[in-house]
């Protein structure tokens, strides 16, 4: 039996039949390029905690569990047969030290279970058989059937095959250790609201449920176990928001200060949009080119009670300045750009299967045209904040030096650079997710 099947979860409501259904109809969507967070803000309340663990963890060994179906199935007995018996198999994986926040069940009730769920349901129940013989299979000889796919990228690092290729050409000498931490689930990271909140007494709060914290940087917290965020002391107040380590440093390099006027470029969903207003009393305005998102920044804003303040928020394509632009230059630029969103996997372990090889040269194309539009809405010695959460090259540092290389007149100032991801047993300061920073200012 593996080893990871050796203990037992306590019962869970709703049964495992149906997270495990759930979590494959999640799975089955992100192959059909449907993203998870899309997929679990459709999932019904009460599945929704327990697919989105299974989901998550899926995500994280889809690789391993696709080459294994592989060996398991001679013929194809339909995507949702076969999205049941990968997630069902990602939880019979033997594990030697299980992740954080990894699902663990016996290896006999993620059988039964399985074939409970496939007998459920009318299309899936003639293959409960053919369920139950390939997860009993894999019990007997997973020993032989994980060597027989060793050598398969896929399966090694759980990522698509060109990201695999892609790191290692980047990052010749420390590819795999990306690779790794990105299976890593990222820890829970907290921004105190300072016009709400101390850092301590948002510390005492925690502590005073039993949620154990470190600090870092200006402002954060980082907590030891995560929770649902919803639950913990300070959220209905707005006290603090969740924002990852890296995710900080952007509003404090533009050095706000009273009275600026601000452009947050790629607003959605707000996490930097409220940092900045944080952080100084300004004239500042949020675009964002998609409504829906653009709704998420004004509710944190309101919960938060900074909504308040000068912010005028707008939806519109920032590199289509006609479109919104009055002529009135910005002192202080933010531009969050689109990305790949590479350096967040551990947050979204999606994203490298909805991802494709030609994501990077498109996304690279289209950061390069908002950078430029945004460049002329800069005052005379104002700056730009060229942000990415890649850990491609081509999205970061080689989109900066062309940018300057088109803008002779931007001067580059110090900034972070290149951000890579940081498994979860660094400091806490060092805990963040993979984020690519340039900072210019305009000279003359």
């Amino acid at each position: 039996m593996p080893q990871a099947a050796k203990s037992v979860s306590c019962a869970l409501q709703p049964p495992l039949s149906l997270l495990l259904l759930a979590a494959a109809d999640a799975v089955l969507a992100v192959q059909q390029g449907r993203s998870l967070t899309e997929v679990l803000a459709r999932t019904d309340a009460a599945l929704r905690p327990g697919t989105q663990a299974l989901g998550f963890h899926a995500m994280r060994q889809l690789g391993w569990a696709d080459e294994i179906a592989g060996l398991l199935l001679k013929k194809s007995p339909g995507a949702r047969m076969a999205a049941l018996l990968r997630v069902a198999l990602t939880l019979l994986k033997p594990c030697a030290d299980p992740l954080p926040g990894m699902p663990s069940y016996a290896s006999h009730t993620v059988v039964n279970q399985a074939v409970q769920a496939a007998a459920g349901e009318c299309k899936l129940a003639p293959y409960k058989g053919l369920l139950n013989a390939c997860l009993r299979r894999f019990l007997r000889e997973h020993a032989a059937l994980d060597q027989a796919v060793a050598d398969a990228p896929r399966a090694r690092w759980n990522h698509p095959s060109w990201w695999v290729d892609r790191l290692r050409a980047d990052y010749p000498d420390h590819w795999a250790e990306l690779l790794e931490a990105a299976n890593v689930p990222a820890p829970l990271m907290l921004r105190v609201n300072r016009r709400r909140a101390t850092r301590d007494q948002v510390l005492d709060a925690l502590r005073a449920e039993g949620v154990a914290a470190d600090v870092f940087g200006q402002a954060g917290l980082v907590l030891a176990v995560p929770r649902p965020v919803t639950q913990l002391p300070g959220y209905a107040q707005g006290w603090w928001s969740v924002q990852d380590a890296g995710a900080q440093l952007a509003a404090p390099l533009l050095a706000p200060r009273d009275g600026m006027r601000v452009l947050d470029a790629c607003a959605a969903p707000g996490g930097k949009t409220a940092h900045l207003l944080e952080l100084a009393d300004l004239d500042l305005l949020a675009l964002d080119v998609d409504a829906a998102r653009l709704e998420r920044v004004e509710q944190n804003l309101e919960r938060l009670h900074l909504g308040t303040l000068r912010a005028a928020l707008r939806q519109a394509d920032a590199a289509d300045l006609d479109a919104w632009w009055d002529g009135r230059p910005f002192d202080a630029v933010l531009a969050d750009v689109p990305c790949t969103a590479s350096g967040i996997v551990r947050r979204h372990p999606d994203i490298r299967w909805l991802r494709r090889a030609e994501d990077v040269a498109r996304t690279a194309r289209l950061q390069a045209g908002i950078a430029d539009a945004l460049w002329r809405t800069v005052a005379p010695g104002g700056k730009l904040l060229y942000v990415t959460c890649s850990v491609f090259p081509a999205e970061g540092q080689a989109q900066a030096g062309a940018f300057q290389a088109r803008h002779p007149e931007a001067r580059r100032l110090p900034a972070p650079g290149q951000l890579l991801p940081v498994a979860i047993d660094a400091t806490p300061a060092a805990q963040h997710d993979g984020f690519f920073y340039a900072l210019f200012a305009k000279q003359g």
